[in-house]
């Protein structure tokens, strides 16, 4: 700056430079702040649109006897409820659980409870025609970030991730982990399941083999959900044990005694009735 300007005009021009380093400051800082919101409003946004699809059921249904349909839509409503359900779930559960929780405490849940009812809609159809095959692949469902995925079972389309897939518990695995209650105040209980074979009755011979397979899977289910309450202290909230072990293992009970139900009728004997109520089990001091 000149030595010969007046001491007032050199003032001026500081003040100026100083005044316009603060505004660049500042549009810097607002920059900045913005970007973060925009950020989380995106990641927010991310969360809130993930939803969970499921595979049609419907449209791979073959010809439905019209003494069976009345039971196959009251089925196809329920995939639709059980879906509905479990998209709740995962928008009021933000935050919860560890990394597995959606595919342990809702999408492993949520097979459980399809594939019990798709094994009831192929009992249905086949005690009146042939019993459709490969129904049991279309239980799975994952997660969609559009949103638009998840929409009825008997309507929306969606196949399940190779990840989900891979990591999804069988009536022959175990059940997973959810939001539940630390499992410190359960250690030394233990689960106990109502005995199923004694509540079948006379079981014709050519049936014997299958309901005894289902049987011991029964068994296998009960030991595995057990290993996992002696394993799992000190994990989820409050409601852990319900909704991660006892949940799941009622749905897969009620899917085997299904199996076990549908052997029988198709030996033209009457299936056992009532057994669909020993699927739920309890804790029990050890």
């Amino acid at each position: 700056m000149s030595r010969g300007l007046p001491l007032l005009h050199r003032r001026r021009i500081l003040l100026s430079g100083a005044i316009g380093g603060i505004t660049c400051a500042a549009v810097a800082v607002g920059a900045a702040m913005a970007g973060q919101d925009g950020s989380g409003d995106a990641s927010a946004s991310t969360k809130a649109a993930s939803a969970i699809s499921c595979p049609a059921v419907a449209g791979s249904l073959p010809e439905i006897p019209a003494e069976a349909q009345a039971e196959v839509d009251r089925n196809l409503a329920l995939l639709d409820t059980q879906l509905a359900e479990a998209n709740k779930r995962l928008s009021t559960s933000q935050g919860e659980g560890g990394p597995d929780f959606v595919q342990n405490a809702i999408l492993g849940p949520l097979a459980d409870k399809r594939k019990s009812t798709l094994d009831r809609i192929a009992i249905s159809i086949g005690r009146r025609a042939e019993k459709p095959a490969g129904l049991d692949a279309l239980a799975e469902c994952t997660l969609s970030d559009g949103g638009a995925g998840a929409g009825s079972d008997s309507e929306a389309g969606g196949a399940a991730s190779p990840t989900a897939a891979a990591s999804q518990p069988t009536d022959e695995q175990g059940g997973g982990a959810d939001q539940g209650s630390g499992a410190g105040e359960d250690s030394g209980q233990t689960i106990n399941c109502p005995d199923v074979a004694s509540g079948i009755g006379d079981v014709p011979a050519a049936a014997q083999a299958e309901v005894d397979r289902n049987l011991a899977l029964l068994d296998t289910q009960l030991a595995e959900a057990n290993k996992r309450l002696s394993t799992s202290q000190g994990e989820g909230g409050p409601d852990f044990v319900q909704n991660a072990i006892l949940g799941p293992l009622k749905d897969k009970r009620a899917s085997t005694i299904d199996r076990i139900e549908l052997s029988i009728s198709r030996q033209g004997s009457t299936a056992p009735s009532g057994l669909d109520a020993l699927a739920g089990c309890s804790l029990a001091s050890g």
